[in-house]
């Protein structure tokens, strides 16, 4: 009986470690979107300027 509490501690704790894997990849993968949004907005900004120079 302990060796097998001891084994649901080991797969708990497995299972806690793939959760916080997968939580961090989603949050890398909304910064890459957060930065390529900024970067859109930038250069949107950019080029309305030159757009108001042609005219």
């Amino acid at each position: 009986m302990f060796k097998s509490s001891n084994c649901d501690k080991e797969v708990r704790e497995l299972s806690k470690q793939s959760y916080s894997k997968r939580q961090s990849k989603r949050q890398r993968r909304t910064k890459i979107i957060v930065y390529v949004m900024i970067i859109l907005m930038l250069l949107s900004t950019f080029t309305y300027g030159l757009a108001a120079f042609a005219f």
